[in-house]
């Protein structure tokens, strides 16, 4: 099994490798700017290369075969299958897609999953549901049904607790998903005011799929990219009045690693009746504690709290006092086990992975400040986006008192047409994801936003930005390798 931390997949010949090395990786190699460009674009030369990819957009090879097989047992020839864990994932995605299409969609049962058969026409809405909703048939369920043995039982509780335990909360508050985006759309279905057909509002710039499923299964979102001046006052003011169904906001944000003044957002919410859902995947709750701002937390467990690379997760985290706790305990932990259950074997993975949680959580902090340094002291960088630099006070306010400013960061070459040249010299791993044991890099915008690149550039996103996720390496052997590849251009 390949060692990433010792031997990164950064060049040509490593395109579509798995990271980490298991069939079971969340995320794929593409170590060119070419590769990134072919990717988005579906060329062939780079899809028939990908072993692998983040199972919301590139389905996993175990779920394909398993795929194959249901649509061979149901009888299916004339459309395409697309797998749900539960019956009532599998019905919610027949009505969304056929309102969506306009097409009709059939719904048929495949024990222990569900298949909706959809017409030609309605694929891209199909895709488009499972990548939104993450609700999917994992890697790990394909693999133990194919091999005659979907293992029963839930661990959910041993998860739930340790979470409990990293959170400050009890068990009970807490519920488990089989991936972070399920988790923020169990969170937006469940928000009191969504039936009245309010707006939600989103706080800064978010990783692009959580201001997505606002927009697609909401009744649309106010988005405001940046928290300063008069338009963040005027947001508070339409909080305190109760205009929304619910804030959204990253603390801090996926990727310009920006935090809002959350304790002004607090206030605002709690004066207004409106429920208040902050993230924190992109540090991780070693890092900072939100919980007491926030009604519910969302978390994609994929990333820092798994470790590992290899398991799909999210959680939701109720805050006990919340005004709304009663009901949003209740509400997601249905969701939790009718539309998106973590299936066990994920589950045992996930509690293995989560073992020394914190203690691991210190070298990607150390790291990135070490190169934080080194980036933003460079010539040839213009910008650096963490949270030791960006709105630090902000961050500071919400800082576990054992904690650090995070693993991951975002920065900006001075000459935009330098950076394919830095990206194909920089010997790292590069693909999607973060929170790897390996360092993991990606050129954020040309994979988050390939086809809105000018709309992220004018909500302050450039399109050349670079995102970091550290590992476990040695600081100053990533710092070398950051100096070789600017020396490079």
């Amino acid at each position: 099994m390949r060692d990433f931390q010792k031997d990164p997949a950064w060049t040509e010949a490593d395109l579509g490798l798995p990271l980490p090395d298991s069939v079971h990786a969340c995320s794929v190699a593409l170590p060119t700017w070419p590769s990134v460009v072919g990717y988005e674009e579906k060329r062939d030369k780079v899809m028939r290369r990908l072993r692998a990819g983040y199972p919301r957009f590139v389905r996993n090879p175990l779920v394909s075969r398993l795929t194959a097989e249901a649509a061979q047992a149901i009888g299916e020839s004339g459309g395409s299958v697309f797998l749900f864990p539960t019956r009532v994932a599998a019905q919610r995605a027949q009505r969304w897609i056929e309102r969506q299409a306009g097409a009709a969609v059939r719904s048929v049962g495949y024990e222990p999953f569900h298949a909706v058969v959809v017409p030609e026409a309605a694929i891209q809405a199909a895709n488009d549901y499972q990548r939104f909703t993450g609700e999917l048939v994992s890697s790990r369920a394909a693999e133990d049904f194919l091999n005659g043995g979907i293992k029963s039982g839930n661990k959910g509780y041993l998860v739930r607790r340790r979470l409990a335990t990293l959170y400050g909360c009890q068990p009970e508050q807490v519920s488990v998903f089989a991936s972070g985006m399920s988790a923020v759309m169990a969170a937006m279905r469940t928000l009191p005011g969504a039936a009245d057909g309010r707006k939600t509002l989103q706080l800064e710039f978010p990783y692009v799929d959580s201001l997505k499923v606002q927009e697609l299964f909401g009744s649309g979102v106010v988005f405001l990219q940046q928290t300063e001046g008069e338009s963040f006052d005027e947001a508070l003011r339409r909080i305190r009045k109760g205009e929304f169904a619910g804030v959204f906001t990253e603390v801090p944000s996926n990727p310009l690693l920006r935090c809002p003044n959350l304790p002004a957002v607090a206030e605002a919410c709690r004066e207004g009746g409106t429920p208040l859902i902050i993230d924190d995947s992109a540090v991780g709750p070693h890092n900072v504690k939100v919980l007491p701002w926030a009604d519910v937390v969302t978390a994609s467990l994929t990333k820092w709290i798994s470790g590992a690379g290899d398991v799909m997760a999210g959680a939701t985290i109720v805050r006990e006092d919340s005004p709304f706790a009663s009901d949003f305990q209740e509400a997601l932990a249905r969701e939790a086990a009718e539309g998106a259950p973590l299936y066990v074997g994920d589950l045992q993975v996930l509690l293995a992975n989560m073992k020394g949680y914190k203690a691991r959580m210190e070298r990607p902090n150390e790291s990135a400040l070490r190169l934080v340094e080194l980036l933003a002291d460079h010539p040839a960088v213009e910008t650096v986006w963490h949270p030791s630099i960006t709105t630090r006070e902000r961050y500071q306010a919400v800082m576990q008192p054992d904690g650090g400013f995070g693993g991951l960061f975002s920065f900006k070459l001075k000459l935009p047409k330098k950076t394919a040249r830095f990206f194909n010299s920089l010997a790292v791993s590069k693909g999607p994801s973060f929170g790897t044991p390996f360092t993991l890099v990606s050129p954020y915008v040309m994979l988050a936003h390939y086809h809105e690149r000018d709309w992220a550039e004018g909500c302050g996103v450039p399109e050349t930005l670079i995102r970091v996720s550290c590992g476990q390496e040695d600081p100053e052997t990533l710092a070398q390798a950051f100096t070789t590849a600017l020396e490079a251009i």
